[in-house]
């Protein structure tokens, strides 16, 4: 588990670096650094106010001093970047290359996942259009995509054109085909309308120890935290009771687990495991042999324990394509009761271009729910382009409508600490997250910041975690599921 500041109070890897709160807290005042160009963008560097970078043949204007990180790239991050020029120029008619290897990787009954190599181009291929017979149907900024909306038993036809940021376009991938599964292919299994997420430690802090039969009713799905990475297996996970938690439970087995999740399974709860966290982050930097490492290993995960599925908590960067494809393989062999969360964190969803948001545009047919985590996040920006600060009503609210433009409603979770001593920052009372759920869904209890439309099918709430809810008797179940059951 993490050893920082922080390892001892709240989630492992759940909080953000320390640098970037305080570098977006500082960036509010004026700074006595001048501005420079600063050549081509890089992870790792600090940048001041108005300095300028390049990146995939644009020039962007940086507005909020931070170091940065890999995944905070200029096109990921408005909160952070603004453009100043487009990339191309009237000069550039050169063409990307065709996109190579177009396969698909994964089938349900209403949708194609496909992958494919990326295309090369003499400044910078900015995305691709997909292709469903003769028609464009998505465009991506990566090399996967799923398209959705499809009919059962059906036969279709794809390709890929790839394009730059002069208007240039490659020729098209080769065709390839695809027919869809017979029956109802998504996933998700029966959830309430609105649901409450918790997360369960498997190892030891300064909340409450539990076994998982004592969780209470109140939270429709149980996440267990955390998957481990196999070090002895490139992209293999593994899991099991910690030692120093079952001992401290009086010797909490595995066979102990286990009965205790059957159990919850049969009062109609959802138990799902977690990768991700500080221990818990996977390695799917390669396809081979790491995706099928991944799929094998957390299967027999799944059904070892007996579990309904798998919650998407990396914070380390990810593999789209690869994580794409190994969930996908994943759902394939747990049916279509198979249950996916994510839980991002807040600047993950400050756009639609982010590595979360790819990850949700390829897996949304099959995701239950997103639960954005709504802290450790310092200052964000909102729908309306403003900066919000944590820890409030309107912080959930803005920040929410803002992602409420990409994700669907019933998709979509507000995630928060059960207590202050849960996180570093952004803790709010579990009535705060009701006003907030009310505000959303019926345009009630708002504070300052209205958001732009009603939204009654709201998925619900999460909270790290039902240890630290436990401390205060449960303070946060009590008072947010009762108030979720009485939402339209």
């Amino acid at each position: 588990m993490k050893k920082g500041l922080f390892g001892m109070l709240g989630k492992p890897g759940k909080v953000l670096p320390l640098l970037l709160v305080f570098t977006l807290l500082i960036s509010l005042l004026p700074l006595a650094a001048s501005a420079a160009d600063r050549g081509a963008w890089a992870p790792n560097v600090s940048y001041a106010i108005n300095d300028t970078v390049t990146y995939g043949g644009s020039t962007y204007r940086n507005i909020q001093s931070h170091t940065s990180l890999v995944g905070w790239e200029p096109p990921n991050v408005p909160a952070l970047w603004q453009l100043v020029q487009g990339g191309g120029g009237g000069g550039d008619t050169a063409a990307p290359t065709a996109p190579a290897n177009l396969k698909v990787s994964g089938v349900t009954s209403s949708s194609v996942t496909l992958t494919w190599s990326a295309s090369s181009d003499n400044v910078g291929v900015t995305g691709y259009d997909v292709y469903q017979g003769s028609s464009v149907v998505l465009s991506v900024t990566g090399t996967t995509a799923t398209v959705t909306g499809l009919a059962a038993s059906t036969a279709y036809s794809f390709k890929v054109v790839a394009k730059d940021a002069a208007g240039n376009r490659s020729p098209a991938s080769a065709t390839v085909n695809a027919t869809t599964a017979a029956g109802n292919g998504g996933g998700g299994g029966q959830l309430p309308k609105h649901t409450l997420t918790g997360y369960w430690h498997n190892f030891i802090n300064n909340s409450s120890n539990l076994r998982v039969r004592d969780v209470p009713s109140q939270y429709d799905i149980i996440v267990l935290s955390f998957a481990d990475m196999d070090p002895s297996k490139p992209g293999g996970v593994t899991f099991s009771v910690n030692p120093s938690l079952s001992s401290a439970l009086g010797g909490y087995s595995n066979a102990d687990l286990i009965a205790d999740i059957q159990a919850k399974r049969a009062q109609g709860k959802k138990v799902i495991i977690s990768i991700g966290g500080e221990q818990g982050n996977i390695n799917l930097n390669n396809a081979s042999p790491n995706v099928t490492n991944f799929v094998e290993s957390m299967y027999g995960i799944i059904t070892q324990f007996g579990l309904d599925g798998v919650d998407i908590d990396l914070e380390h960067g990810m593999n789209v394509a690869n994580l794409t494809s190994a969930i996908r393989q994943l759902q394939q062999r747990v049916g279509s009761n198979f249950i996916l969360t994510m839980a991002p964190q807040t600047i993950d969803m400050q756009n639609q271009n982010t590595s979360y948001m790819q990850l949700y545009n390829n897996l949304k047919d099959i995701t239950s729910v997103i639960n954005v985590q709504y802290y450790n996040s310092g200052c964000m920006l909102g729908r309306d382009g403003k900066c919000y600060s944590q820890g409030t009503v309107d912080f959930l609210t803005a920040l929410s409508d803002l992602t409420l433009q990409w994700v669907a409603p019933s998709q979509l979770g507000i995630g928060v600490p059960a207590t202050p001593s849960a996180a570093g920052g952004g803790y709010v009372s579990p009535t705060v997250v009701n006003n907030a759920l009310n505000c959303l869904a019926t345009g009630n209890g708002c504070g300052s910041y209205k958001p732009v439309a009603k939204y009654p099918d709201i998925r619900g709430a999460m909270t790290w975690s039902i240890n630290w809810d436990a401390t205060t008797n449960y303070s946060l179940a009590n008072t947010v599921k009762p108030f979720l059951n009485t939402l339209p």
